[in-house]
């Protein structure tokens, strides 16, 4: 189901510019929201995330002018779902440069329906060649400049993994293909910090934010050498549509299962909220 232009469609074959420089040079962003309830999950969140995006890549566009499809989309989700929804700067003349007078373009789709799984997923993880560049706003912001994430995670698979493992170019840890990660040490729930090349997640916020402490954990932000992952009591990572996902093997190598039920404790912290809808 897609939103283009004021209009709800089954048809993926829209009337598109194919001179839009989201599709020509990825310059454009996206955020992926679950809809529960009749509501998108920190559809505020996103949205604010969307647009702090969009000032730092100059793209001009109103909060109102995002929120529309999204609505317009969960009133077609009755029993819920998940939206992608994208901006990008535009049509544009050949080359580089923006163009003087920018019109972006908006859409979104929808599928249904968002059936989460009851506990935790596994995954293997394994290094990818690929490092992430702090200093790029495609590290920062959730931009449609996805290919390194594509190729760290065709890698990934290729040697039987099921995620890429992404260090920053200094070496630390950064995240995963689509996610962002998650140390239990002791009391302790550490996270690569944002300066690591690290994408902003709005699961993230809200297990630093709201999660950690209701369990008594003590979130910190740090810098995670690739090591450390092994001498971790737990390797957790996260994002918006899988919630939580337990990581158990990284380069071949076994990572602790000891606080496997803490794992399962956030995911369900998580998942009620998600589900509720933070009611």
């Amino acid at each position: 189901m897609l939103w283009f232009d004021g209009t709800i469609s089954d048809d993926p074959r829209t009337g598109f510019d194919l001179r839009d420089r989201g599709l020509l040079l990825a310059d454009g962003l996206f955020e992926t929201l679950v809809v529960t309830k009749g509501r998108a999950f920190m559809l505020d969140a996103h949205l604010d995330r969307l647009l702090a995006g969009a000032a730092a890549l100059n793209i001009p566009v109103d909060g109102e002018s995002l929120r529309r499809p999204v609505d317009d989309l969960i009133t077609a989700l009755p029993q819920g779902g998940i939206i992608r929804l994208t901006l990008t700067r535009g049509v544009g003349p050949r080359g580089l440069r923006p163009p003087a007078h920018q019109q972006p373009t908006i859409f979104a789709a929808a599928s249904a329906p968002w059936s989460p799984n009851p506990t935790a997923a596994e995954a293997r993880l394994a290094t990818a060649q690929i490092r992430r560049n702090p200093s790029s706003p495609t590290s920062r912001y959730k931009t449609l400049a996805y290919l390194d994430n594509v190729l760290a995670l065709e890698e990934a698979l290729g040697r039987g993994a099921d995620d890429a493992l992404l260090l920053a170019i200094g070496g630390q840890v950064a995240c995963t293909s689509a996610g962002n990660i998650f140390v239990i040490q002791g009391e302790s729930l550490l996270t690569p910090s944002l300066d690591d090349g690290v994408l902003p997640g709005i699961t993230r916020a809200l297990v630093l934010n709201v999660v950690a402490p209701e369990l008594g954990l003590i979130p910190r932000e740090v810098s995670l050498s690739r090591e450390s992952l092994f001498h971790a009591d737990a390797v957790c990572l996260t994002n918006s549509v899988a919630l939580v996902t337990h990581a158990t093997e990284l380069d071949g190598k076994s990572l602790s299962r000891s606080r496997r039920e803490t794992v399962e404790h956030i995911r369900a912290k998580l998942l009620a909220l998600t589900v509720n809808n933070g009611s």
